[in-house]
Order: structure tokens, then C-alpha cells, then sequence
């Protein structure tokens, strides 16, 4: 059959402050669908493919990959291994915000693989990637011969002074305290991404929260704009639609006869089982029903096939467990709707560790640790749309093993998930923390048992790890997790969600802040689109969860011990014309210094500023004294020698080319070791030794700089 031949098409779309330009048939034409994106100077490829060969399990198995090329800034990359390797996190994360924002859209049954790509083959400095992927991705989607008929849109929202404004440029992003990213399609929001932003302009550290009216505000215009959004994307992209495939979806295996049979014979049991409150109790509990119901199968004489019994078991529970939240306002637990599960908190209970917080709240258990370091300990990376490379000086590391859920698995490197709930517990924490620190700080979180919400364990016991770890910070931030239950008319929000009503339920939605507001939010919807309504009322019942823990926090904050291992910093400052003194001549005096007192020492030329650090507190108060002894010391005033006069001097210190010689008026000067005699000398540690005496002649002096010879040399 001949190849059907489609003709080139640009498209130019003027909503939301967004100038994009899609061209589509252009290029990638054996991909099910393509588009060559086009944003100022930021151009993007993204392309879509699917496997039209369905997977037997019941899951979308949807594969997004967002690449950023050196090329599109002009770069090589850097390291051993010339060309791209390994993402990068911001790469990885957003792979994961486009997986999130059309995950949802898919109908219901569609297990065939797809695999979105979206590279950047050249970058703006003012153009935001995340924003241009998912419309790149989306208009792919949108005109690919997949039976896909949904436009998602985007919009991030932030301030320039005290306007909100909509999809703001790189640099206004900078200066903005607020950083929202939503997603949605039509009237419906599908995903959220926020996090505040500290002012540069600051003159007063304080925390930027947003309150839960103003956020949902903001949400509304955002809804607005991506309503505009999306009816401008369908009306452009639906002529250019391919013809569809013909794709058979998976119909829901459930054999109705059997399902009656489990409703009317073993409803009690299936209650009793998701009653447990361990999740290992309530999956041994469920297996024993799954036997005794095969067993009285095959008594009756009845076809008994395990895998069946599980499906329609699994189904049937799931029902069970949404009726008794809508119907009894019952959670499997026990729990009220709005209830919290029980909370310890441990503090400081690693002593070599400068922080440390084991904080436990149900079947969920996260140890988090902090641990301080110098500016060198900062993490460096590279951005596309920055020349030069950043430093992440606040790091989060989240760890998720296999035996937090009893999984007998691999501890490998850290996946999506891992860098997607390491990021949250950063935008949640950040905010709060001073903006002026000049160190570096890394907070780790070790998952040690999980039954929901381990990334918002990670940010209430990593904010009593900051405290341990004696971190100036604004306040405590508290994290929690909501869910929703809905069957169309009647909804439930639930605070404190476990994992099993994560997995039965309608929408993760993760809250986190002060007692004052939100710092960081992250919403996921499964059934396709929110209404605001519904999400005022999770917000409320949020911050009526979030207030409770920060007061249990607040309870266990007071009872913080110092840790042995913390180590002590002293800041101060001397005059700025006696920092070369402290250095001394080619770093030598510092030197000294950092080995004899076993410290760190940062210097600030400009204003005199002096930060000495170290695990032993007389060494670092040692070290200050030393250092301030040195400062106080009254300026030197070099001699002008005279060229040919003998002068007494000391053997300073002994290198490979020579001696530096200290001269009667305190400065260094330099014997090379060819003037040392006149015969070659190889090894000067053979004739002195550092404290000699020694009688020297002046060749030469330029400034500052003098040389020398030895009466030997001159003989």
C-alpha cells in the first residue's frame, strides 16, 4: 500500500503570554506522531511511538524521556565521556511532570506501550523547558494516529512585585516568590507543582508561605488560562489528526458470577482483613480469603483459577473499601477522615551524625539525617539555559528499599520516584532556610518502612534534623498527605492517607509548610480532572492535619540535644588590609594554620570576613585566636635594601627551587638554588634546615620583591 504523503503544516498559537510556533509533518515521519516545537530561540523535537501489541498486566505502560542536548547551548559536555550520558535531575524530573500531567488522559483498558521523547535541540535563556515539553509533548500526542482526543495545557504561575502573573520569563522567575506549575485540560486540573521562592531583596529572613485562600486563587486563574489554552490547541491540532489506530482496549476481567459469590459468601471476612492495620497483616489476611474461596470452589466443584479469584478478590475489596469511607465514613484503619495516625518522633539519636531525626508516624518510618559542610561541598550542575554551572548548596537525598515494603530487591541507584520525593522535601524545606548561609548542608532520608507517605516523613523528620543539626531556620515545616474518594456526587477527602487508600483512591495530594502556610504542594489526579471546589476543601482539611503534627513537632523540638559531632564555626572579621597576612606567601600561612588546628577557614577579602570551622571547639576558638593575633599584629613596612650589603635572615621554609628567607623587616624573600653556591645543588635539605640563620646578599629588588644570593655563590 502506498505511504500516505502529509503535507508540512506550522501552526502559530498566541495564548498566555506564549508565542510557540508547532510544526507538524515535518520531521520524524515513521513516529506515530511528531512535532518540531518552536518557542523564542528555544526549538524542541518531541515524538511519539506505540507498540501496538497490548501487555497482559493491568497498567499503562507509558515511557516519557525529556533530553536536554549540549549542542542546543553551544556546549561540549563536560567530563572523560564526550557526549550525553546519564540525565541529569532536572532532565529526570521533568520526564516525570509530563508522565504525571497525560498519564491521567489515557482511557481506561490502554496497555500498549508508548514512548513519548522530547529533546532540546536549542535553548533560550528566558523560555521555561518544563512548560514548552508538555505542549511539545502534547501536540505530538495530539495528532499521533493514537486514539488520543484530549489537549492538556500548562501554565506556571509566579509574582513580579506584588502582580501575579502568567507564564513569567526565566529572569522574572528568579525574582518571583512564588513558583506554581499546573496542568490541566478544558475546565479540569490533572496535576500541580508548587513550591515559594525566597526574595533576593530580603532584608528580613522570613519564610514566603502562602496562605491556603490566596494559593487557591491563584489556582483559579491558572484554571482559566489553561482553558483558554487547551481550546486553542484543539481547535489548531484536530484538522492534522492522523487516522486512528485500531486498538482493541482491555475490557475489566471481573467474572461477574464469581464477584457475587465472594459479595454474598465472604463480605465479613474481606471487611475483617482490610481492617488490619499493618499492611503485611492485611495482605497474609486477604491471601487466607483468597484459599478458603478456592477451597469451597472446589468442593462445590466449581473451576477455581487462582489468578481469577485474586483479580476479582482485589476488585471487590477495592469496592469495599471506597463504600465504607462514602457510604459509612469508615477508613479501613478505623480512623476518622480527618484523623492523623499515631506520631513519635525520636531527635539526635545518631551521635556521629551532626542531625538526625527518626521520625515514625503509622506503618510509615523515615530516619533523616543532616550533615554540614563548606562551600566546596556544594553540589555542581549545568543548565541549559545558564552558561555557567550551578551550585546546590541544600541537598536532598531520598533512599527507598525494597525491604520498607517487605520486597526482597536490589538496593540500586536511586530511580524517578527517589529524585521526584527528594525534590518535594527540597521545595518544601528550602523556603525556610536562611538565604545568607554560606555553607553546604545535605539531608538524607532512609525510608525504613513504608504505608504511605514516606516523602512528607521525609520533610517533618528532616525539619527536626535541621534543628538538631543547629541550622538557622524560620520555623518548622510539617508535611502531609490527602487523599479523595469519589463516585461521581458524593466525595471524601482524607487526611493522612496509607497506602492502600493511595492505591484505591482518586487523588494524591501532598501539602506541606509552616503553621503560617504552604511552602511546597504537589497534587496527582487519577480520574482525569479536579474541580476547585474539591480542592478548597483538601487544602483546608491540609492545613488542619499539617498544624496538628507541627505541634507534636514543636513538642519534640524542645527535648533536642546537641549532637558530639556537631561541629563548631566561629564568624568574624578583621581588617581587610590583613587578609593577605593570613594567607601569607603563597598560601602558606593558612596553610599552617588549617593543619596545626585541624580546621576550615573561608576568607571574604572585601569586607574583612572570617569563617573558621571544625569538629573540635578549642581548635576552632585556637585557631581565632591565632588568626586575630595576626590581624592585630601593626602593618609591616618593607626596607629598601641596598644592592650588595650582606643582611641576616631565617630559613623560612625549604622548596624544591630554592629558599624563602625572612629578612629583619619580616618579609620573605626568595634564594633560588642556583645562587645558593656555585657549584649544582640537588637536595637543600642537605645544607639547611627551616630556623637556620642565614647570611645573604641582595642582588635585586623590584617592589616587593627582592633576590638573593649566599656569600658562597658571590665568593
Amino acid at each position: 500500500m502506498q505511504e500516505q504523503i502529509r503535507e508540512e503544516q506550522t501552526i502559530e498559537i498566541n495564548v498566555n503570554g506564549l508565542n510557540e510556533i508547532f510544526e507538524c509533518n515535518k520531521i520524524a515521519k515513521q513516529a506515530s506522531g511528531a512535532v518540531m516545537y518552536r518557542q523564542g530561540n528555544a526549538v524542541l523535537i518531541a515524538a511519539v511511538a506505540i507498540d501496538e501489541k497490548s501487555v497482559e498486566e493491568d497498567f499503562l505502560p507509558l515511557t516519557v524521556q525529556y533530553m536536554e542536548k549540549s549542542y542546543a547551548a553551544a556546549k561540549i559536555p563536560g567530563g572523560f565521556i564526550k557526549r550525553e550520558t546519564k540525565p541529569g535531575d532536572f532532565e529526570t524530573l521533568t520526564s516525570r511532570i509530563v508522565d504525571r500531567s497525560l498519564r491521567p488522559l489515557f482511557p481506561k483498558g490502554f496497555h500498549f506501550p508508548v514512548t513519548i521523547s522530547i529533546m532540546v535541540v536549542s535553548s533560550d535563556a528566558e523560555v521555561d523547558m518544563q512548560v514548552a515539553a508538555l505542549h511539545a509533548a502534547n501536540a505530538a500526542l495530539y495528532i499521533s494516529d493514537i486514539p488520543f482526543s484530549t489537549s492538556i495545557a500548562a501554565v506556571r504561575m509566579g509574582t513580579v512585585g506584588d502582580d501575579i502573573v502568567v507564564n513569567p520569563t526565566l529572569s522574572q522567575q528568579a525574582k518571583s516568590e512564588l513558583d506554581l506549575l499546573v496542568v490541566g485540560s478544558g475546565k479540569d486540573i490533572v496535576m500541580i507543582e508548587m513550591r515559594t521562592l525566597a526574595s533576593e531583596q530580603d532584608e528580613v529572613q522570613r519564610a514566603n508561605e502562602f496562605n491556603e485562600s490566596a494559593l487557591i486563587e491563584v489556582i483559579s486563574m491558572a484554571a482559566e488560562a489553561i482553558e483558554k489554552a487547551t481550546q486553542a490547541y484543539e481547535e489548531a491540532f484536530t484538522p492534522l489528526v492522523r487516522e486512528p489506530l485500531t486498538l482493541v482496549l482491555a475490557e475489566e476481567k471481573v467474572d461477574k458470577t464469581l464477584y457475587a459469590y465472594i459479595e454474598s459468601n465472604y463480605a465479613e471476612d474481606v471487611e475483617k482483613a482490610i481492617s488490619h492495620m499493618a499492611k503485611s497483616e492485611r495482605s497474609s489476611e486477604l491471601k487466607k480469603v483468597r484459599i478458603r474461596v478456592m477451597e469451597a470452589l472446589e468442593t462445590e466443584g466449581k473451576e477455581a483459577d487462582k489468578e481469577l479469584v485474586s483479580k476479582v478478590l482485589e476488585r471487590y475489596k477495592k469496592t469495599v473499601v471506597r463504600a465504607m469511607i462514602l457510604e459509612k465514613n469508615v477508613r479501613a484503619d478505623g480512623r476518622a477522615l480527618d484523623e492523623v495516625r499515631p506520631i513519635s518522633i525520636e531527635t539526635n539519636l545518631l551521635p556521629s551524625v551532626h542531625g538526625s531525626c527518626l521520625f515514625t508516624r503509622g506503618q510509615t518510618q523515615a530516619l533523616v539525617t543532616v550533615t554540614l559542610g563548606d562551600k566546596k561541598d556544594a553540589q555542581m550542575y549545568e543548565l541549559i539555559t545558564e552558561k555557567n554551572s550551578q551550585s546546590e548548596k541544600f541537598m536532598v537525598h531520598y533512599n527507598f528499599p525494597g525491604y520498607s515494603v517487605g520486597e526482597a530487591k536490589y538496593i540500586g541507584a536511586p530511580g524517578r520516584r527517589e529524585l521526584g520525593h527528594g525534590n518535594l522535601g527540597k521545595r518544601a524545606i528550602e523556603p525556610v532556610l536562611d538565604i545568607n548561609y554560606d555553607g553546604s548542608i545535605r539531608m538524607v532520608s532512609e525510608i525504613l518502612e513504608s504505608n504511605g507517605s514516606s516523602s512528607m516523613a521525609t520533610i517533618c523528620g528532616g525539619s527536626l534534623a535541621l534543628r538538631g543539626a543547629e541550622v538557622n531556620m524560620v520555623d518548622l515545616v510539617a508535611g502531609i498527605a490527602m487523599g479523595l474518594v469519589t463516585d461521581g456526587e458524593k466525595y471524601a477527602v482524607l487526611t493522612d492517607i496509607m497506602g492502600l487508600e493511595d492505591h484505591d483512591g482518586d487523588m494524591d495530594f501532598k501539602v506541606a509548610g509552616t503553621k503560617h502556610g504552604i511552602t511546597a504542594l504537589q497534587m496527582d489526579i487519577k480520574l482525569g480532572g479536579i474541580d476547585l471546589s474539591v480542592l478548597k476543601d483538601a487544602l483546608e482539611k491540609a492545613s488542619k492535619g499539617k498544624n496538628h503534627i507541627l505541634e507534636l513537632m514543636e513538642e519534640a523540638e524542645k527535648s533536642i540535644e546537641t549532637s558530639e559531632a556537631l561541629p563548631s564555626t566561629e564568624y568574624f572579621n578583621v581588617h581587610p588590609s590583613k587578609i593577605g597576612d593570613i594567607i601569607g606567601k603563597a598560601g602558606a600561612t593558612i596553610r599552617e594554620i588549617i593543619e596545626k588546628f585541624e580546621v576550615s577557614i573561608d576568607l571574604d577579602r572585601d569586607v574583612g570576613g572570617v569563617k573558621v570551622a571544625g569538629g573540635d571547639k578549642e581548635k576552632v576558638e585556637a585557631a581565632k585566636a591565632h588568626i586575630e593575633s595576626i590581624a592585630s599584629a601593626p602593618l609591616k613596612k618593607q626596607m629598601v635594601y641596598k644592592v650588595g650589603e650582606e643582611y641576616k635572615g631565617k630559613v623560612k621554609r625549604i622548596v624544591d627551587f630554592g629558599l624563602f628567607v625572612e629578612m629583619p623587616d619580616g618579609f620573605d624573600a626568595l634564594l633560588h638554588i642556583s645562587k645558593v653556591a656555585k657549584e649544582r645543588v640537588n637536595n637543600l635539605t642537605e645544607r639547611y634546615n627551616e630556623g637556620d640563620e642565614i647570611t645573604v646578599v641582595v642582588m635585586e629588588q623590584k617592589g616587593k620583591k627582592v633576590e638573593l644570593a649566599t656569600l658562597d655563590f658571590l665568593a
